[in-house]
């Protein structure tokens, strides 16, 4: 199964590159698949590429989704 997650770019960085960060996790990405983007906005990340652009609040639904399922797996773990 592949899982991309929505980040907030919070640095850009030459050649077209940026860190993101969600729930406390930053990594550097690679953002040559998107134009048009600036500290701030969200974008969808799957292995170390920012694919698209997404709202923040589609992308706030999303990660609380994803917490949502990482408690559900804490505290029930044969899931």
């Amino acid at each position: 199964m592949c899982l991309a997650v929505p980040m907030k770019v919070t640095e850009l960085l030459p050649d077209d590159k940026a860190v993101v960060e969600a729930d406390g996790i930053s990594m550097e990405v690679s953002m040559n698949l998107l134009s048009n983007f600036s500290v701030g906005d969200y974008v969808i990340v799957h292995t170390g590429f920012a694919l698209e652009l997404i709202d923040q609040e589609e992308a706030e639904k999303t990660l609380e989704l994803f917490r949502e399922v990482a408690r559900t797996r804490e505290t029930s773990p044969e899931l």
